[in-house]
């Protein structure tokens, strides 16, 4: 936050005008802002999830904590909760403080963690670390490029967003049909889907920040910003793992 800060002192010259060697300064210290918030958001998600898992037992012998979250009405609130907390910062962001925005989005990605934890009843633990290896290598390839190209990547973020929607609409009437195939199709598309999305975030999230003025609107969209990028990189990750991951 520090260095944000000291953009903020060091932006407008004698003349008023913001230097490209300002907006480079600047824009490093954004973007390692909202990386590190991804990523630390990551893990907190990843360190409840494993917790609420051990806590939780096993598929055949569930703990009564294991009963709770999982074969309860409480499991509905689990999985819902972080849907709402999604809407819920990305709607009220612009009326919060800086503090708030980002207490609710530590909550959200520990709720994210106890919803995501049956993943550990279904995979084995090494399948799991593997595929979060390889998704850390894809997603982190597939950034820098929405950072770094100079190609204009809207169109493509618009096309994936018309396959988010077919993605959801295939995977409910999924739910019903159980087939296979529509699985496996699903699964390619999510991948697909989401890498697109990954870069398209990225580059979005850097030309806000060229937009931008004041302190706190940085910081809010660096907290928006970091939201984005953990979601694709949560759901590229679950996606994957149903190719990769060797269920127990």
């Amino acid at each position: 936050m520090s260095e944000i800060r000291d953009y903020q002192t060091r932006t407008i010259n004698v003349g008023g005008v913001r230097t490209d060697a300002d907006i480079d300064q600047g824009l490093r210290a954004y973007m390692l802002k909202v990386y590190n918030l991804m990523a630390l958001g990551v893990a907190l998600t990843g360190l409840v999830a494993y917790a609420f898992a051990e806590m939780a037992g096993s598929r055949a012998a569930l703990t009564p904590f294991g009963q709770a979250i999982y074969a309860s009405p409480l499991k509905w609130v689990i999985m819902l909760a972080p849907i709402g907390l999604v809407f819920f910062l990305s709607f009220r962001i612009e009326k919060m403080s800086v503090f708030a925005a980002q207490a609710t989005y530590w909550i959200f990605a520990a709720l994210m963690g106890a919803s995501l934890s049956s993943i550990f009843m279904v995979y084995t633990d090494a399948s799991i670390v593997k595929t979060f290896a390889v998704t850390a290598a894809t997603f982190g390839a597939l950034s820098l490029y929405g950072y770094t190209t100079k190609r204009d990547l809207s169109a493509m973020g618009t096309f994936m967003m018309m396959g988010l929607f077919g993605l959801i609409i295939a995977m409910v009437v999924n739910i019903f049909l159980q087939s296979s195939a529509l699985d496996f199709a699903v699964s390619v598309i999510g991948v697909l889907v989401f890498a697109g999305l990954t870069a398209w975030d990225t580059q979005k999230i850097k030309e806000m920040y060229l937009e931008s003025a004041g302190f706190e609107a940085i910081n809010k969209m660096a907290i928006m910003g970091a939201l984005n990028l953990y979601m694709d990189f949560i759901n590229l990750f679950l996606f994957m793992l149903r190719f990769m991951g060797n269920k127990e």
